[in-house]
This record gives structure tokens, C-alpha cells and sequence, in this order.
């Protein structure tokens, strides 16, 4: 990278901090996306079932494991309540109303909850295939109290990934050198030359 005066100077790397909690993005569906606003997620969480069994020319006598069976906990989110129409729309496709069951040919769609750093940028994304809403609660309505109402939803998803991206550090401008002017070359003073005064005519001393 080159200053202002040329020169190259280098730009020192910040180093990798950890993500924190309240930096999240949430993006729901591919192509067709679904606003709302989310201010809480609970933690996404997986957990593989197993089954134990010893191999027939195992002669140590140890149980080896194999995986039998992988199972995804839903996973809720929590926003204030708004009009988002169309995230409404998708709660209750899923749903059975009066005279229906469940209907709408978009019911499972997939979910990325970004982690994002302190520039706003993605830093991690778990992507929730299939995800769909099994799940809608309303915060209790209290004259007394003064919260925030929430509504909060909950997913059920079938599948897990995760992608990691590279920080993406902004550059920093490199310090401004000043650059001294260039000295200005002096006039050259002549000494002032004084006028010659004139010659005072010498008074008559008197005729001899």
C-alpha cells in the first residue's frame, strides 16, 4: 500500500477475536426470503445415538460404537412483535385452521443463523435444512410490567451445516507524513547608498 508520498508502508493484521453473543443475523428461506426482525435464539444443538457391540474377533473384550441415529432440537426465536405479514403467512401454512390441515407447497425451507463480527460482516453461518414452524408463543400480556412483548416460534430442522469465512479487516489509512516546504531563496539586500551631499560654496573671506 503507497502513501501520499510515495513510499509503501504495510498494514498490521488485527487479531481474530472471538464472536459475541447479541452480533446474529437471521435469514430464512432460499430466494424467497422472510423478514423479521429476531432479538434472541436459542442454541442450536445435535446429538448422535449410538449403539454399542463387540466385534466377533475382538479379544480384548471393548465395546466398540457406531452411529444408529441423529437427531436435530428444535430451535426458537424471539423477536418483538410487528407486521411481518409474510412470516405470519408461513406459521400458519404450517398449521391447521378451521377447515384444513396443513397446506402450502413452501413449508420447509432453510434457515441461516450468521455470526458476524464487529464490522457487521459474516463471520460463521449454520444453515438449518428443512426447517419448518412447529412451534408459536406469545410473552404473557401483564398491565404491570412494562417488557417488550415477544412472540416467539420455534423450527424443526433436519439437517446441519456450518461455513466459515475470513475476516474481512478493513484497511487503515497510514498516517499522513508531513512533507516540510521546500525553503524559499532569499533576496539579496543591497546595501542603501547614501547621496553624495553637494558641495556648500565657501563664503567670501574679503578681497586682499
Amino acid at each position: 500500500m503507497a502513501n501520499e508520498t510515495g513510499m509503501e508502508t504495510t498494514v498490521p493484521l488485527e487479531p481474530l477475536e472471538p464472536l459475541q453473543a447479541f452480533r446474529f443475523l437471521i435469514k430464512i428461506g432460499d430466494g424467497e426470503q422472510v423478514e423479521a426482525a429476531f432479538a434472541r435464539c436459542s442454541g442450536i444443538r445435535m446429538q448422535v445415538e449410538t449403539l454399542q457391540f463387540r466385534s466377533g474377533d475382538d479379544s480384548r473384550g471393548v465395546k466398540e460404537y457406531t452411529p444408529v441415529f441423529t437427531g436435530y432440537a428444535p430451535i426458537t426465536f424471539s423477536k418483538g412483535v410487528v407486521g411481518d405479514y409474510e412470516f405470519w403467512n408461513w406459521i400458519l401454512e404450517a398449521s391447521a385452521n378451521a377447515s384444513s390441515g396443513p397446506r402450502g407447497n413452501n413449508l420447509r425451507r432453510t434457515i441461516h443463523v450468521c455470526g458476524l463480527d464487529k464490522y457487521g460482516k459474516t463471520r460463521v453461518d449454520w444453515t438449518l435444512n428443512q426447517a419448518m414452524p412447529i412451534g408459536y408463543e406469545l410473552s404473557e400480556l401483564d398491565g404491570s410490567r412494562s417488557e417488550v412483548l415477544m412472540e416467539s416460534v420455534t423450527f424443526a430442522f433436519t439437517g446441519l451445516g456450518r461455513n466459515s469465512f475470513s475476516p474481512e479487516i478493513p484497511a487503515k489509512k497510514a498516517p499522513r507524513q508531513k512533507v516540510s516546504p521546500s525553503p524559499k531563496p532569499r533576496k539579496e539586500i543591497k546595501p542603501r547608498q547614501r547621496p553624495n551631499p553637494s558641495p556648500i560654496p565657501r563664503a567670501n573671506q574679503g578681497e586682499e
